[in-house]
């Protein structure tokens, strides 16, 4: 009995476009998300801010500063921050939270948080 080569090759592309069907609903419904997401943090009722007080300074920290200063704080191509708080002043660290130092660029920590996140950095 002779097999049709094209049959094979036809089930495959087949499942290919399923394939690509499913994953253009699952980017669909991604991005519904992250729009709602986004409309939630502009309206105010997500985020990290103090008003709400839901912002977490370590938080912060693993998603923005951990790539500069280590994930022990530890430093790298930032300084490290183990004894910040022995070594500046609340003002100074405030000061450098929100005008940045060196190659830490400014505005990192929301100015609204700047005191929270000075306060945990004097803790570590």
């Amino acid at each position: 009995m002779n097999r049709n080569p094209i049959i094979p090759f036809i089930l495959i592309m087949v499942m290919g476009i399923g394939l690509v069907f499913f994953m253009s609903l699952e980017g669909l419904n991604n991005s519904k998300e992250m729009a709602e997401e986004e409309k939630k943090h502009e309206e105010g009722g997500g985020g990290e801010t103090a008003s709400g007080g839901d912002f977490d300074p370590e938080a912060h920290y693993q998603s923005t500063c951990i790539s500069c200063h280590g994930e022990n704080y530890e430093g790298g191509a930032g300084p490290a921050l183990k004894g910040v708080g022995e070594r500046l002043s609340d003002e100074e660290i405030k000061t450098t939270l929100k005008n940045g130092k060196g190659a830490m660029p400014p505005g990192l920590v929301p100015e609204e948080n700047i005191d929270a996140m000075a306060k945990w950095l004097k803790s570590l």
